[in-house]
């Protein structure tokens, strides 16, 4: 029984193109140094979005003109941490892979897809903060970046892709992690039309609480 299961499996596995991380290591490594390089060139461009004047006005100081760029400084803040973040969960992410398959490619080219649009966003969150549109276009990219990734990771525990010492760790923490900071942008949407800034705060709340979210969803599932 137990030979015949194994038999399917290997079949389902090469009719999905399932490939071993170790017998194609070229292929995987080219995917996770795509992957760096695209969170690389979105983060760079962060810093790009901040506009210095050459000539300082007779009238401001640097103190002023700083002040005037607050906007582009708290995005650019902002987007930084959450995309280092999420470069650190993406890397534990592919880190943890045994297997790869087409589908997760795909998953995984829409989730750089959201990341190469963090610099454009973020900038119209420097200009437009104060303004409902500006704050929601920003949500919803973070709440396509972080839902992609969350099926990305719950994908590959049912498709078996996750090395076997580290695929329960993965369901119980990582899944429920991603899906609490996802929902964390989503309800900043609907809060962003009457607040802008109660919005932008509850942003906050992924660095107090998302590291832990994992723990406390397992901690509650297996009391």
């Amino acid at each position: 029984m137990n030979d015949r299961l194994a038999e399917a499996r290997e079949a389902r596995d090469r009719y999905r193109g399932v490939r071993h991380r170790d017998e194609w290591g070229l292929e995987f490594s080219r995917i996770v140094a795509f992957s760096d390089g695209v969170f690389a060139i979105a983060i760079t461009l962060l810093a790009l979005t901040i506009e210095v004047p050459k000539d300082l006005p007779a009238s401001k100081s640097v103190g002023d003109v700083l002040w005037d760029r607050r906007g582009d400084l708290i995005a650019y803040g902002v987007s930084f941490a959450v995309l280092g973040r999420l470069w650190l969960t993406h890397h534990r992410f592919f880190s943890s892979l045994e297997r790869f398959d087409g589908a997760l490619m795909g998953l995984n080219i829409l989730y750089l897809a959201w990341v190469a649009m963090v610099p454009v966003t973020s900038d119209v969150l420097g200009d437009f903060g104060e303004q409902s549109t500006g704050v929601i276009l920003y949500a919803a990219n973070l709440l396509g970046l972080t839902t992609t990734f969350a099926i990305s990771i719950y994908y590959s525990y049912r498709a078996r892709l996750f090395k076997p010492q580290v695929a329960e760790m993965e369901r119980r923490f990582a899944g429920p992690s991603t899906t609490v900071i996802a929902a964390v942008f989503a309800l900043s949407i609907p809060v962003a039309i009457v607040s802008p800034e109660v919005a932008t705060a509850m942003w906050l709340s992924i660095f107090l609480v998302g590291w832990r979210a994992g723990d406390i969803f397992a901690r509650l599932r297996y009391r």
